[in-house]
């Protein structure tokens, strides 16, 4: 028997009274998040759902997530993390697709009207039977939050606490297999189409949180800053189901801002900060950087990783000269549990690389025909191991384009240095052919960014008639900065090779990006 609730359940066991997660000023035990996750397992038991059945979970960074994720574990059922930001129809697709029976959905607030969209998804899916509603908070300030027992709002349908009213706060969890499906996480796949549902089995997940534990020393108590959405792969792991392995206190942020995440560190005292390469830009540059006492957030934070996507030189650079502390970059995916390399501590960081496989993984370079590359590269990157997804739910053909021999090609191009160490160059869908010249844009963007009075940049090829594509930049200047587009344009041509430059710049005062903080570049 595994079953990924384990984190939670030995850790409430061990440390009952120590706080899992700190929203505002609500402070929640192991032992009371285990109780209201036991009253979801029986409250879904109560309602015919169990083992392999599938049950949606759309929800910010609240105390609601590990409460009914844990709980669905515990039922035997598979949990389905839903993005916040998917539109009704998107909703409704991925209830379909996953075939789930129940969809728990935060109510939402005035500029993210979560409810209204999830009921009405609800309405529409064909197999869905059950729609509980998480309530909102009567405020921003989390103190006004009940999550112990009484409803605050409730407009759609059955209420999290009406349900749960009078249910045992004991369960005995489903003995499930360690190749049952724990979890399917929608993303887009790694051959970039949408709405693919990785399934992961129970020791994918448990294996992979033991090995992130393992990469990083424990604080006698770790205390976390759950800046990532726990509906992706990245917060779930390395965040929650890790955080809880080791007993951490997670402080929950539904929403990633620069001053609240500071303010955050610095009253909380992290000890453990995860984020992707926007969340750290996003906090060096903010104006009051200075007026908190960053020597002493220094002092507390012990391990920074990033994930996501590369992290510029100069941000990891300027990050270890405020915090003290190197940023560990690591690698992974949704179809990777997500972990699949990491620097570790133990050794040297290499600037711009994602490290070394972790334990018990293998990774290599392939060319389109699967063939393997040996040398440097650059070559897609493929990767086999305990934490490779099972399939793609119901999607044999597109499983059968990305899993061989145990191998999963990810899409990512890389170069591995004489060390094995690997160097995200690029997604293959990002790649611009400019005149036949193969162009990363990564290559360009390190560049772009060098440049003092460029803040963040994101290239992207556009259609050219005569060459193809041409190499566009996308540039937020920093605070106060005046260039031009035609100065910066004459900059990186002394700067980079004729075929990588630029010929063309917008800026912007801001780029679109994911939930997750990742550049929407399909967009630019």
């Amino acid at each position: 028997m595994l079953n990924l609730s384990v984190v939670l359940e030995d850790a409430a066991r061990e440390q009952p009274e120590r706080d899992a997660v700190v929203f505002g000023d609500l402070r929640l035990s192991y032992a009371g998040v285990d109780a209201v996750a036991n009253q979801v397992a029986n409250l879904l038991a109560s309602r015919g759902i169990g083992p392999g059945d599938k049950v949606a979970l759309c929800c910010p960074n609240l105390p609601y997530f590990p409460m009914v994720y844990y709980g669905v574990l515990k039922a035997g059922a598979v949990v389905v993390p839903l993005n916040m930001l998917l539109q009704s129809w998107e909703i409704t697709y991925h209830l379909d697709d996953c075939d789930a029976r129940a969809f728990f959905c935060f109510e939402g607030t005035p500029d993210l009207p979560l409810g209204e969209r999830g009921f009405t998804a609800f309405q529409r899916a064909v197999a869905c039977e059950h729609f509980i509603t998480l309530p909102a908070p009567a405020s921003q300030d989390a103190g006004d939050q009940n999550p112990g027992g009484q409803d605050v709002g409730g407009q759609y349908g059955e209420t999290l606490w009406t349900a749960l009213a009078g249910l045992p706060g004991t369960f005995d969890t489903v003995a499930t297999e360690p190749t049952e499906t724990a979890v399917i996480l929608y993303g887009s796949g790694t051959s970039g189409r949408l709405a693919l549902g990785a399934e992961l089995s129970h020791a994918n997940m448990v294996l992979n949180a033991l090995v992130t534990d393992s990469m990083f020393p424990r604080a006698e108590h770790d205390v976390y800053l759950a800046a990532l959405p726990l509906f992706h792969s990245f917060g779930q792991t390395v965040c929650m189901n890790t955080g809880f392995l080791r007993r951490a206190t997670l402080v929950l942020l539904p929403r990633f801002a620069p001053d609240t995440a500071l303010a955050l560190m610095e009253r909380h005292r992290i000890t453990f900060f995860a984020g992707v390469p926007t969340m750290y830009w996003a906090m060096l540059e903010h104006p009051d950087l200075g007026a908190l006492d960053v020597k002493r957030m220094a002092a507390d934070l012990s391990i920074a990783v990033s994930g996501g996507a590369a992290l510029p030189g100069a941000v990891l650079r300027d990050f270890a000269d405020r915090f003290g502390v190197d940023v560990l970059e690591g690698y992974g995916l949704s179809e990777t549990s997500p972990v699949a390399a990491f620097n570790r501590v133990d050794r040297p960081a290499k600037a711009g690389s994602i490290g070394l496989p972790i334990w018990g993984v293998e990774m290599k370079l392939i060319d389109p025909n699967w063939a393997d590359i040996e040398g440097p590269g650059p070559g897609e990157i493929a990767i086999r191991g305990h934490n490779v997804m099972k399939g793609y739910y119901n999607r044999p053909d597109e499983t059968a384009e990305v899993l061989r021999d145990g191998w999963l090609r990810t899409g990512d191009i890389a170069r591995r240095d004489a060390e094995g160490h690997y160097f995200i160059v690029d997604r293959s869908r990002d790649l611009i052919i400019r005149d036949g010249v193969r162009v990363y844009p990564r290559d360009v963007e390190e560049v772009l960014i060098s440049h003092p009075e460029v803040s963040l940049a994101a290239v992207a090829g556009v259609p050219d008639d005569a060459l193809g594509e041409e190499i566009k930049a996308y540039v937020v200047r920093s605070r106060g900065a005046t260039i031009t587009g035609e100065t910066l344009l004459s900059w990186c041509a002394a700067e980079l090779p004729d075929a990588w430059r630029p010929r063309l710049v917008e800026f912007r005062d801001r780029l679109p990006m994911t939930a997750t903080g990742k550049i929407l570049k399909r967009e630019l």
